[in-house]
C-alpha cells in the first residue's frame, strides 16, 4: 500500500531534532522524499543518511539561506509540496517583560517568527508551480493562552506566527495551498528537557495544568504534522491546530 506522503517533497526546518526530526521520519515512513534543514550538520546529516534524504545547512533568519534551501530541494527532488516550519528558540533571558532585554526579544522574533515569514515567501512560489500543496507552521499553545511564568517574547512570536499562518491560509486557499498553525502543548525534547532541568519548580508549575498529566512525545506531534501535510486533512486550512493534551480547554485538572 502507497504510503500518505507518496511522491510528495517536503522541506522541514529544525529537522536535526525534535519534533524535526521524529516528523522526518515519519515522513519518510510515508514515502516522502525530505529535506532537513538545520545548523546542527552532525545529527542534521545522521538524520538524512537515515532517510535516505538530504540535509542543508541552512540558517532561517537569513533571506540567501531560505532561497538556497528551497533550490537545492528542488534540484535534487524535481520539486517541493509540504513546508514544515519548524525551527525555533526558547532562551532563558526570554523572560518576565520587566527583565528581557532588546537584543533577546529581537534575537527570538528573528528565529521563530521573521524565518517563518521567509520560508513562507519564498517556499510558497515552489508550491504553486506544483499546483498546491500544504505548509504547516509551528506555533504553540501559548499563541492562545496566557502564562505568569512568561517567555513573553516567545509567547509574542508564536502569536505572530499563528496570524500569519490564518492569513495565508485564506489568501492561498483558492490556488491550492493548505497553511495550517500547529499549536503544540509542551514537549518532551531537548529543550524543554533543559529548560525544566534547571527550574524543576517551574516545570512542576506547567506539568499540574495538563489534563493527561504528562509532556507530549515528539512522534505524538509528528502524527499530528503527517495528518496536516496529508491529503487526509484536504478540507482543513487557516486552523488553529492544537495538540495540548486538553491543556487549553482546561480549568481544573484530574487529581
Amino acid at each position: 500500500m502507497p504510503g500518505r506522503l507518496e511522491g510528495k517533497v517536503a522541506v522541514i526546518t529544525g529537522g536535526a531534532s525534535g519534533i524535526g526530526r521524529e516528523t522526518a521520519r515519519r515522513f519518510a515512513e510515508e514515502d516522502a522524499s525530505v529535506c532537513i534543514a538545520d545548523l546542527a550538520d552532525e545529527p542534521g546529516n545522521e538524520v538524512a543518511r537515515e532517510l535516505g534524504g538530504l540535509y542543508v545547512h541552512a540558517d532561517v533568519t537569513e533571506e540567501g539561506d531560505v532561497q538556497r534551501m528551497y533550490s537545492e530541494t528542488a534540484e535534487r527532488f524535481g520539486g517541493i509540496d509540504v513546508l514544515f516550519n519548524n525551527a525555533g528558540i526558547s532562551p532563558p533571558d526570554d523572560d518576565s517583560i520587566l527583565e528581557t532585554g532588546l537584543e533577546a526579544w529581537q534575537r527570538v522574533q528573528d528565529v521563530n517568527l521573521k524565518s517563518v515569514f521567509l520560508c513562507c515567501k519564498y517556499g510558497i512560489p515552489h508550491l504553486l508551480e506544483r499546483g498546491g500543496g500544504s505548509i504547516i507552521n509551528t506555533a504553540s499553545f501559548v499563541a492562545v493562552m496566557g502564562a505568569a511564568t512568561s517567555q513573553i517574547s516567545y509567547t509574542a512570536s508564536k502569536g505572530g506566527v499563528l496570524a500569519l499562518s490564518r492569513e495565508l491560509g485564506v489568501e492561498f486557499a483558492r490556488r491550492g495551498i493548505r497553511v495550517n498553525a500547529l499549536c503544540p502543548g509542551p514537549v518532551n525534547t531537548p529543550l524543554l528537557q533543559e529548560l525544566f532541568s534547571k527550574d524543576p519548580e517551574k516545570a512542576q508549575r506547567r506539568l499540574v495544568h495538563l489534563p493527561m498529566g504528562r509532556f507530549a512525545e515528539a512522534t505524538e506531534i509528528a502524527n499530528a504534522v503527517l495528518f496536516l501535510a496529508s491529503d487526509d486533512a484536504s478540507y482543513v486550512s487557516a486552523s488553529t491546530f492544537m495538540v495540548d493534551g486538553g491543556l487549553s480547554g482546561a480549568y481544573v485538572t484530574p487529581e
